[in-house]
């Protein structure tokens, strides 16, 4: 996949974090100052990179991101918090980039202390293997129970030129965002100042990351942060269409990331999309969506291929959202086996399990309630799930 985006180099190696040579260690790199902001965990406990970045993003300029995976640095205490400051100004020192240019994020396993020293003797080897072409080593080299790389690469015409955009995404596992994702990095070659770059950001952050979920856990580190450097020589204001068409931009390609996410679930073997409709208020459509996202007799009910509708009515009262459930319907792939609240007939209900058995399930369901409608994704429940986090440590 031929990736490039105007002034930004990137690439990811072996840094001794991970065993059996995988990558684990990357960078993405700014040839030139660029606009940074960023949305994190709303989790309290909260990453040691994620409390640096927090601080240090606040400028809003910067060159890049320094990321590793194997590693969370999370619950580590003081003695993390200064192996993230150690390892970022080695980082920065090696690049010979000004001190405060860089941000930080990490992945994996929470309450171990990051390697430092290992990471620190592999700068040198990191800084020589960004590139230009470098983005689908970066996205490999973030990955923890991943099974492939997460990477999107696209461009847009604009009233003053063309500007390219690509990001790198991680998740599998622990994937609840409340902000965004495990992790995402998102580069542009436009020039857009910060606020509204942000703004666009949360925009497609609320609507894409804020919309999965594999298995309802939020993660301490996770972290979606924006870069956008100026190097098309196409700049963007907030009132204009060219805007409308970067926020457009982003929004998809955070939307492809947040789906390759939920398809790479943990041991999942459905990709579940879940639309409700009528709901009073849009926060009680996610609500209720989310709730039915996250049942796990609903999800390991769509593992076994099994329309158990009942499961998705139960799971609605208890969502917390106002509707009355004699004016419910419920549509699995396609099919209506809700109306009114009750079962249409077993043949619809034996014409929707064999549709289950479809990788891809859309389950939609109608409160009647209003007119707010919301979607999220999802996956079923595996018995791989519980092996693989039974195991995760090992």
């Amino acid at each position: 996949m031929a990736v490039r985006v105007k002034g930004f180099r990137a690439g990811g190696i072996w840094a001794g974090i991970k065993k059996r040579g995988k990558k684990d260690l990357a960078l993405i790199l700014s040839e030139r100052e660029c606009t940074l902001c960023g949305v994190f965990t709303q989790n309290t406990v909260r990453a040691a990179p994620v409390e640096f970045s927090l601080k240090r993003i606040t400028r809003g300029r910067g060159r890049g991101v320094i990321i590793n995976s194997g590693c969370a640095n999370a619950c580590t205490g003081r003695e993390g918090l200064k192996d993230t400051e150690t390892i970022v100004r080695e980082a920065e020192k090696t690049a010979g980039l000004p001190r405060g240019s860089l941000l930080t994020a990490s992945t994996g396993v929470i309450g171990e202390r990051l390697p430092a020293r290992k990471i620190i003797n592999a700068l040198p080897r990191l800084v020589s293997a960004v590139s230009a072409h470098g983005w689908p080593d970066c996205a490999e080299a973030i990955m923890t129970t991943d099974t492939y790389p997460k990477l999107v690469h696209t461009s847009v015409r604009l009233s003053r030129g063309v500007i390219n955009m690509v990001g790198v995404a991680k998740g599998a596992g622990m994937i609840e965002p409340s902000m965004a994702t495990m992790l995402a990095f998102i580069a542009t070659d436009a020039h857009i100042e910060r606020a509204p770059l942000e703004r666009a950001l949360r925009r497609a952050v609320e609507v894409t990351f804020n919309a999965i979920t594999v298995d309802g856990e939020m993660s301490t580190n996770d972290t979606v942060i924006a870069l956008a450097n100026g190097a098309s020589g196409v700049s963007i204001r907030q009132t204009t269409q060219d805007y409308t068409l970067f926020s457009e931009l982003l929004r998809e390609l955070a939307g492809e990331l947040a789906t390759m996410i939920v398809r790479d679930g943990e041991g999942a073997t459905k990709f579940v999309e879940i639309e409700l409709k009528g709901a009073r208020t849009p926060e009680e459509a996610k609500r209720g969506a989310k709730r039915i996202a996250n049942s796990l007799l609903v999800k390991t009910a769509l593992f076994g291929e099994d329309p158990n509708w009942g499961r998705i009515m139960a799971t609605l009262g208890t969502a917390g959202i106002r509707f009355k459930p004699e004016r419910v319907a419920i549509d699995v792939c396609g099919i209506r086996i809700v109306e009114g609240g009750v079962s249409t007939g077993r043949a619809k209900e034996k014409e929707a399990k064999r549709r289950l058995k479809r990788k891809d399930i859309e389950i939609t369901i109608e409160l009647n309630a209003g007119r707010h409608s919301t979607k999220v994704w999802t996956t079923d429940l595996s018995c791989d799930y519980v092996k693989i986090n039974a195991s995760y440590r090992s």
